[in-house]
């Protein structure tokens, strides 16, 4: 049970976290729409999904030692590392901005539903996880009280339980 619990909610943990990098991604096209030679950015986020649900918990990322403060890093930085792909304009800008707002908008307000989405069903799991416990509880506690009312007479055989 608390394998199939934490599998649910490892799944949510990486998919709610991918959903506000991406609308990171998008906020920041839309505030960079009027800066000449922006490329959009986005990812596919089914596949980044994938890749981070079939990742196991031990693979770690490689640091390479550096002898000078001029390397680069190796490491990939940020939830969604290397994933972040530019996007193909359908109609290309004479300043060789690639944002298309109306695109922009459109995936944001997607992304943002999809987030609340994924929120709400949280809740309601998490909701009727606390309902299950409870009425479990209440289940228990209810024997415990009705279990002294009940007593056996002595004119009866021993197998038999009679209302008080």
């Amino acid at each position: 049970m608390i394998n199939k619990l934490d599998k649910e909610l490892n799944f949510h943990q990486h998919a709610l976290s991918l959903r506000v990098a991406r609308q990171e991604l998008l906020s920041n096209n839309v505030a960079n729409a009027d800066t000449p030679h922006f490329k959009a950015k986005d990812i596919d986020f089914a596949s980044v999904l994938r890749e981070k649900l079939a990742a196991s918990p031990t693979q770690a990322t490689v640091n390479l030692d550096s002898t000078s403060p001029l390397h680069f890093n190796s490491a990939v930085e940020g939830i969604l590392g290397d994933s972040v792909l530019y996007r193909v304009p359908l109609q290309p800008s004479a300043d060789g901005n690639t944002v298309d707002m109306d695109l922009e908008r459109t995936q944001f307000a997607d992304n943002s539903i999809k987030y609340d989405a994924s929120i709400s069903f949280i809740n309601n799991e998490f909701r009727n996880l606390m309902l299950a416990m409870q009425e479990r509880y209440s289940c228990h506690c209810s024997m415990y009280l009705i279990l002294p009312a009940l007593r056996l007479p002595p004119s009866h055989s021993v197998g038999m339980w009679w209302p008080a």
